[in-house]
């Protein structure tokens, strides 16, 4: 089978997957316990998919300027820093890094 016919089934999917949501009581919805899982998935996601596309190159792990500008966006986080500046200093450390030739 051929690229298109397998990206067609994963939207037909995604987009099912949404419609089912619609039917889900809002007494499930509700739930303050639900609403925590939610939280908490969304944030383990996000965090997963941040790793992944700082250490992963292809198919293997790479060791390069994504991670010293993950490593400075988190120590600029765990000062508290506005997320621009956060941005802004990941940014900047990956540039710096990348000018000092760790590639």
């Amino acid at each position: 089978m051929n690229l298109w016919f397998w990206l067609l089934l994963a939207c037909l999917l995604a987009y099912g997957w949404k419609i089912v949501g619609y039917f889900v009581p809002a007494r499930f919805l509700e739930n303050p316990r639900m609403s925590r899982i939610a939280g908490t998935m969304t944030i383990g996601l996000l965090a997963s998919l941040t790793v992944v596309n700082a250490a992963a190159s292809g198919q293997s792990l790479a060791a390069d300027a994504r991670l010293g500008a993950l490593a400075a966006a988190a120590v600029a986080l765990a000062l508290r820093a506005p997320f621009l500046l956060v941005v802004i200093v990941g940014a900047g450390t990956a540039a710096l890094l990348r000018m000092a030739g760790w590639n």
